[in-house]
């Protein structure tokens, strides 16, 4: 039971991180993501190159949903993405409607590593 729950946890992670995939095609992708416009080049370089690092991220936690093996390393991961981004997004605050999307969002995924970290520990107390 335990290791379905840390499967099915890392798998809404892992859904989660790949959403932001679809910003490589764009600006307008981009803007709809998190309310933003980017006339500069160079930022939207560096947001579309984001949106592929989300999608490995996202990639490698729904591999190691289903390799045990892996799941320390992808929780490690999904925890330092994750509280990583909430810390800053409550220090700096002052977003807008698309970004306090990708807040909850966010939000959502820290209560499934939370839940998933004890499971990770009782299920490999049973193997």
């Amino acid at each position: 039971m335990a290791r379905h729950v840390v499967t099915a946890m890392l798998l809404v992670v892992a859904l989660i991180h790949l959403l932001p995939l679809v910003g490589v095609l764009g600006g307008p992708r981009l803007a709809a993501l998190y309310g933003i416009t980017l006339d500069d080049p160079n930022l939207m370089v560096l947001m579309r190159h984001r949106a592929v690092l989300f999608g490995l991220l996202g990639g490698f936690l729904a591999f190691a949903a289903w390799r045990p093996r892996l799941q320390p390393m992808a929780l490690v991961a999904g925890f330092i993405s994750v509280f990583s981004f909430l810390a800053l997004a409550w220090l700096i605050g002052n977003s807008n409607a698309q970004m306090e999307r990708v807040v909850m969002a966010d939000q959502v995924a820290a209560v499934c590593l939370l839940v998933a970290l004890p499971a990770f520990f009782i299920a490999r107390r049973k193997a």
